[in-house]
C-alpha cells in the first residue's frame, strides 16, 4: 500500500557499470535523496563500481555515506566556518572540503593547517567559487601551509555541448595561478569535451563528478506506481475532500497513495522558457483556479485529475465515467521527478 520504485536491477547495474567503463576518473555524486534511491544504496553501488571517491551534497549527508562506502567523501557544499563540522568517528584525512572563499580557506587553515581541499574556480554559473585573482592568491597562501590541494572545481551550467571554450579559459587561470596541482573535477561536460580536454592539456588529471546520468541515465529501468487505496462512485454535485467540492459529473473518486510528503504535486521551477512551455504553465493555472489540474497518476493509460490538491499521504483523483475503474489494491503508473519524491518503498530486482 505504497508508492514504489521498482528497478530493472539487471538493466539498471548494466548502465551503471558501463558508465563506469566508459567514464575514466569517475567520481559518483550521491546527494539529496539519493535521486530516489537513498544516499546509502548509492553509496554502496559507488563501492561496488570500485570508485575510490565519493561526492555528496552537504556536511549533513557524511554520516549516512560514511559507513557504507570506504573511500574518500567530498563534500560538494563550500565549507564555512559555521555549519561543517564531522560527524564522530569519521575520520578527517577521508573528507575532502571544497572551498569557494579566501576567507574560509584562511578559516579552515587555521583549524586545521593539514587539511585536504578543493578550491572551486568561479564559473558562468556563479554560484560558488574564486575569482582568477583570488585562485592566484590562495595559491600563494597555501606555499605557506601543509594542507593538501587536490585539485580545482568547474561547476557549469547545464548547456549541453557548450562548455568547451569557457573551461580552456578556466584552466589556463588554474595554470596562471601556480597552484600546485593538475587535478581537475569537473561536472557537466559532454565525452566529447571531456576527450578535448584531455588532449588540450594533457598534463591534467581530469575527474567527473557524474549523479544524475549515472544514476538515472536508464530510465527504461525504472517506473513508479502507487496504490489504490480506495473507490468511491460519486454523482454529480456530490460534495467530497477536505474543502468540500463537489463533483463536476458522475464518476468515480480513487485514493491512491502518494502525498505532498512523499513530494507528489510539488513542482520545481521549470528551465523550459519557450512559449510552448509558458502556454503549457498559464494552461495549468487556469485548471488550478477552476479546481482541476493534472495529476502525475495514470489510470486506464491517460494521466488523471487531482479531485483536490494532494493530501501528506494520499491523493484524491476524479476519474469520470468511461475508463476502466480500478480496484482496491490496484497499481496505478505514476510520472514523479526522482530528485524531488521520497519513496515508500525500492524494489530492485
Amino acid at each position: 500500500m505504497s508508492l514504489t520504485l521498482s528497478v530493472d536491477g539487471e538493466r539498471w547495474r548494466r548502465h551503471l557499470r558501463t558508465v563506469a567503463d566508459q567514464t575514466a576518473g569517475l567520481a559518483p555524486v550521491a546527494k539529496g535523496n539519493g535521486y530516489g534511491f537513498g544516499l546509502g544504496r548509492l553509496a554502496r553501488k559507488a563501492q561496488w563500481l570500485g570508485a575510490d571517491i565519493l561526492a555528496i551534497g552537504t556536511y549533513e549527508e557524511l554520516a549516512e555515506v560514511a559507513r557504507r562506502f570506504d573511500g574518500d567523501l567530498m563534500v560538494l557544499a563550500p565549507w564555512r566556518p559555521t555549519g561543517s563540522a564531522l560527524p564522530d568517528g569519521l575520520p578527517a584525512t577521508r573528507v575532502v572540503h571544497t572551498v569557494s572563499r579566501l576567507v574560509d580557506l584562511l578559516a579552515l587553515l587555521d583549524r586545521e593547517p593539514d587539511t585536504r581541499i578543493v578550491l572551486e574556480r568561479m564559473t558562468s554559473m556563479r554560484r560558488h567559487g574564486m575569482s582568477a585573482d583570488e585562485l592566484r592568491s590562495a595559491a600563494q597562501l597555501l606555499e605557506r601551509h601543509p594542507a593538501t590541494v587536490e585539485g580545482v572545481a568547474f561547476h557549469l551550467p547545464l548547456a549541453d555541448g557548450a562548455h568547451l571554450t569557457e573551461v580552456v579559459g578556466l584552466v589556463n587561470d588554474v595554470v596562471a595561478s601556480g597552484l600546485a596541482t593538475r587535478r581537475l573535477w569537473v561536472s557537466h561536460l559532454t565525452p566529447r569535451e571531456l576527450a578535448s580536454l584531455r588532449t588540450s592539456y594533457a598534463d591534467f588529471e581530469v575527474r567527473p563528478r557524474i549523479g544524475t546520468d549515472l544514476w538515472l541515465g536508464e530510465r527504461a529501468a525504472l517506473s513508479v506506481t502507487a496504490t489504490v487505496l480506495d473507490v468511491h462512485e460519486v454523482e454529480r454535485g456530490d460534495v467530497f475532500g477536505y474543502r468540500g467540492r463537489t463533483a463536476p459529473k458522475a464518476g468515480h473518486i480513487l485514493v491512491v497513495s502518494g502525498g505532498t510528503a512523499h513530494g507528489i504535486g510539488l513542482e520545481a521551477p521549470t528551465g523550459d522558457h519557450s512559449i510552448r512551455a509558458r502556454a503549457a504553465t498559464l494552461a495549468r493555472g487556469g485548471l488550478d483556479a477552476v479546481g482541476f489540474v493534472r495529476s502525475p497518476y495514470t489510470v486506464d493509460g491517460k494521466q488523471r485529475l487531482f479531485a483536490e490538491p494532494p493530501h501528506m499521504q494520499v491523493s484524491m483523483l476524479f476519474l469520470p465515467h468511461g475508463p476502466r475503474v480500478p480496484a482496491v489494491g490496484d497499481e496505478v503508473d505514476v510520472r514523479v521527478r526522482y530528485t524531488t519524491t521520497t519513496f515508500d518503498s525500492v524494489v530492485i530486482s
